[in-house]
């Protein structure tokens, strides 16, 4: 994981970005299971959760990485920041949320337009879903953390 655990710097922040998925619940079920498959949306969240280094996501998607079909080793992998062995289909999208993560959801113009065009509109919105919401879990986590070992 990268040492740099990211966390929710205001509630402002954290009210916004809940808002943008709870405004979209209705087509996120859907969205994720017709356009990835479990093992899919699982590197997806074990890859934005090695960039935010949150421990209790690491330990919840492994168990659900597991139960997709991803093995131990690749877990371990992905949870290092590796995209290794990835499937081919699949590795522009992980670099891609690792940019995406890297940069507080705020990817470059550019490359986020390189990103929609290799998955198309459709594929793309449920990629994006998928950080968000493991963005959400991350930070949450991260800033229970930061609480508690101020307390």
């Amino acid at each position: 994981m990268h040492s740099e655990k990211r966390t929710y710097g205001s509630f402002r922040v954290f009210a916004g970005e809940a808002l943008f998925l709870l405004r979209r619940m209705h087509r996120i079920p859907p969205a994720l299971r017709r356009e990835l498959t479990p093992a899919f949306r699982e590197r997806l969240m074990l890859t934005v959760t090695a960039v935010n280094g949150c421990r209790y996501c690491a330990w919840f998607h492994s168990r659900l990485a597991l139960r997709s079909g991803i093995g131990p080793d690749e877990i371990a992998l992905l949870l290092g920041g590796s995209t290794s062995g990835i499937p081919a289909d699949e590795t522009a999208a992980l670099g891609y949320a690792v940019h995406w993560a890297e940069r507080d959801a705020v990817p470059e113009p550019g490359i986020r337009r390189e990103f929609e065009t290799l998955y198309g509109p459709a594929r793309a919105e449920a990629i994006e879903l998928a950080l968000r919401m493991i963005r959400l879990g991350n930070l949450l986590g991260n800033t229970w953390d930061a609480f508690r070992r101020r307390a």
